[in-house]
C-alpha cells in the first residue's frame, strides 16, 4: 500500500518527476503476487490504483541504489539488516519515524483491519514526503 500511497500523494505535489518510489519484500513468501485484494480495494477506495504490480525481493543491489530504505515494522527492519549487514550509509529506517507516534504500521495481514494500516501508511507517507520537502 505506501509505494501506491506515496507516489499518489508525489503526484499531487507535481513531485513525480523527482521520485522513484518501489515496494519490495523483504521475504520470499508473496513474491510474484498481484497486490493483496482486500489492500487492493482499500486503495481502490481512495482513488488509487496499483495495477500491474507483482511482489518481488530486495535484493543487495538496492542498498546501493536506493538513497533511502523504508520499512513498514521491526520485523521487516532485522530482516532488512540481515541482508544489508550494517546499514553505514544511514539509509534504513521505519515509516512510523516520520510521524508523532513511532513504531510499527498496523499489519492487516494479522488484524484484518485494513483501515488502521491505511491511517497509519498514509500518515508514514505524508511525514516522509514532508522530512523529504523540507531537507
Amino acid at each position: 500500500m505506501a509505494e501506491f500511497v506515496m507516489k499518489h500523494l508525489v503526484a499531487e505535489a507535481g513531485l513525480s518527476d523527482q521520485y522513484e518510489i518501489q515496494s519490495a519484500a523483504t521475504s520470499t513468501e508473496e513474491i510474484g503476487n498481484p497486490v493483496y485484494p482486500p489492500a487492493r480495494r482499500k486503495l481502490a477506495e481512495h482513488g488509487i490504483g496499483c495495477e500491474g504490480k507483482t511482489a518481488r525481493q530486495m535484493t543487495r543491489q538496492d542498498y546501493a541504489y536506493y538513497d533511502y530504505i523504508i520499512a513498514m515494522d521491526r520485523n521487516n527492519l532485522r530482516n532488512l539488516k540481515r541482508m544489508f549487514g550494517e546499514d553505514i550509509d544511514h539509509k534504513i529506517s521505519l515509516l512510523m519515524d516520520y510521524t508523532h507516534r513511532p513504531g510499527d504500521v498496523a499489519d492487516p495481514w494479522y488484524t484484518g483491519d485494513f483501515e488502521a494500516t491505511w491511517v497509519d501508511v498514509l500518515e508514514g507517507c505524508k511525514g516522509l514526503l514532508e522530512h523529504f520537502e523540507t531537507r
